[in-house]
């Protein structure tokens, strides 16, 4: 006798939890790549997916959720292509310019999700999940391993990260918002990369904790 197939978890036990969570995430991104953050509702994101909003709150939380669940995502596919941006070989600098070349090009691909990750506010008194902590955490530390021969420091090599993170994103921004045309006629690929040689030219240098 056939063994009986097992019945998923999901709402309707269509799906089981992570095909569900996959399902509610990439509805949400389709909407906010199209309308932006204001086009991304529960009801409007339960019509998305036929189901109840109730549904999306029991298995997979209330829409601050929904929205670390699509960052998460975007998070995970630019560790993707910044990982497939640095050649094995590539001296350091030369591998630290792809990894902007590849940031500018992601963010010009897909505006609107990527401005998910920094328009969305929590609650002061809320804390990021372990998984989305993961996420951002898998992206960072790829950039510090690139950084590491620059910058033998670790704390100084953490504070690089953090600055070039927060320049190219501004970066990124103006020229998305075509505000960057008012400041300057250059591309944002050669600011970009200007940044990362100046900057990295300074940090290499004697480390004040060698001092």
């Amino acid at each position: 006798m056939a063994r009986a197939e097992k019945r998923g978890t999901g709402p309707r036990g269509e799906h089981n939890r992570e095909e569900f969570l996959g399902l509610v995430t990439k509805a949400a991104e389709s909407l906010v790549r199209h309308e932006g953050l204001r086009g991304l509702g529960m009801r409007r994101l339960a019509g998305a997916i036929g189901y109840a909003p109730n549904s999306i709150y029991n298995a997979v939380g209330d829409l601050d959720t929904v929205v670390m669940r699509v960052n998460a995502r975007t998070l995970a596919r630019l560790h993707a292509t910044l990982e497939a941006a640095v050649a094995p070989e590539a001296p350091p600098l030369d591998a630290a310019l792809g990894l902007a070349d590849a940031y500018l090009a992601f963010v010009a691909a897909d505006p609107q999700v990527w401005s998910l990750v920094f328009e969305h506010q929590l609650a002061p008194d809320s804390r990021f999940p372990d998984w989305y902590a993961e996420a951002l955490g898998q992206t960072t530390d790829l950039v510090d391993r690139v950084l590491a021969p620059l910058i033998t420091d670790p704390v100084e090599r953490r504070q690089a990260v953090a600055t070039l993170w927060a320049a190219l994103h501004g970066l990124a921004s103006l020229s998305t918002s075509r505000k960057l045309a008012v400041l300057t006629p250059e591309a944002p690929r050669d600011l970009a990369r200007l940044l990362v040689r100046r900057f990295l030219a300074d940090s290499a240098g004697p480390s004040p904790h060698d001092v």
